[in-house]
């Protein structure tokens, strides 16, 4: 148990590094963002900037959220605290809405009244350029910790941060267009670019959300994973020697762990040791499938026993 235990702990520490990197970012980004907003007057980098704020509490909560979701089962949570990333990608659910509903209003509120001058100089370029070149640097180093621990939380917030890229991109197309209407008057209309720029950011904003807690939902409410690990585990189960049969699996995710459940049928005249030995099996085989399962096994007999055989009704395996 001391070699699980220190290799979930090594699992922790490395997401929590992750999550620390993303905060560190977040801050560097508002304040760079915030100040060339504010200078320049564009919409768009305020509207960015507010985003990497909210940015900033969501990769805040998302730390938070994988060093609790690290501590191991209890009394009172017996499945651990996996959940808690689960809780953590809602609530940047909610953070993000609440951006959406500012930026439209602000938006909107420009294009009717287009009273706010917006100076574009270097710095509007050279902020979201970094913020560009930022975000590409940390989704990645999220996906890739995501993937290596399955994590939910981390998924979410490189997933956010993947799409952080595009918004400043729409952001930088805004500015340019606006650049370009003060030197062609032919494309005067073109001034409006920098408030359509910052509808564009919502509305990208507004697709990562419900994406989001769409997921978070799912996760909250047990669903199973996509049809593909099913359909997988019932393949290679029903296959493996002494299986004659395997049904009821039921899959359900917590943070970054797998619990899977199911029933097989097996040679009623199998002693409980030879059961035993193949619910082991079994377990190894659906771990290569969801890695980090903990995998619960019913063993029920295929024919009644004959003779004085002794037979495995049911055999419970829980991991490790």
């Amino acid at each position: 148990m001391t070699g699980v235990r220190s290799a979930e702990d090594q699992a922790t520490h490395e997401k929590s590094t992750a999550a620390a990197s993303s905060v560190l970012a977040a801050v560097g980004l508002t304040a760079f963002k915030g100040a060339v907003g504010l200078l320049t007057n564009s919409l768009g980098i305020l509207a960015e900037a507010v985003h990497s704020a909210l940015d900033l509490v969501a990769a805040f909560t998302t730390w938070v959220a994988v060093r609790a979701s690290g501590r191991p089962a209890d009394q009172k949570h017996q499945y651990g605290h996996g959940k808690i990333e689960n809780v953590s990608a809602l609530f940047e659910t909610g953070l993000l809405l609440a951006t959406v509903v500012w930026i439209v209003w602000e938006s909107i509120s420009r294009l009717i009244k287009p009273s706010n001058h917006v100076e574009v100089t270097w710095w509007s370029f050279a902020v979201m350029i970094t913020s560009i070149v930022v975000d590409v640097s940390r989704s990645r180093m999220l996906y890739a910790a995501a993937r290596k621990h399955r994590s939910q939380a981390l998924e979410a917030d490189a997933l956010h941060f993947s799409t952080d890229i595009w918004s400043s991109a729409v952001v930088v197309l805004g500015l340019g267009l606006l650049l370009l209407s003060r030197h062609v008057p032919a494309l005067a209309f073109l001034k409006h670019g920098d408030s359509v720029a910052a509808l564009a950011v919502a509305g990208i904003v507004t697709w990562v959300a419900v994406k989001m807690g769409w997921r978070s939902l799912q996760a909250l409410l047990d669903a199973s994973p996509s049809a593909g690990e099913h359909e997988t585990i019932l393949r290679e189960i029903g296959a493996m020697t002494g299986v004659t049969d395997v049904h009821d699996v039921r899959i359900r995710a917590a943070g970054g762990s797998w619990f899977v459940d199911m029933h097989v049928t097996v040679d009623g005249n199998l002693s409980v040791r030879e059961s035993h030995a193949i619910t082991e099996q079994i377990e190894e085989r659906v771990r290569v499938i969801l890695p980090g399962s903990d995998v619960t096994v019913h063993v029920e007999p295929h024919a009644e026993p004959s003779g004085t055989a002794a037979t495995a009704e049911s055999a419970a395996a829980p991991a490790e």
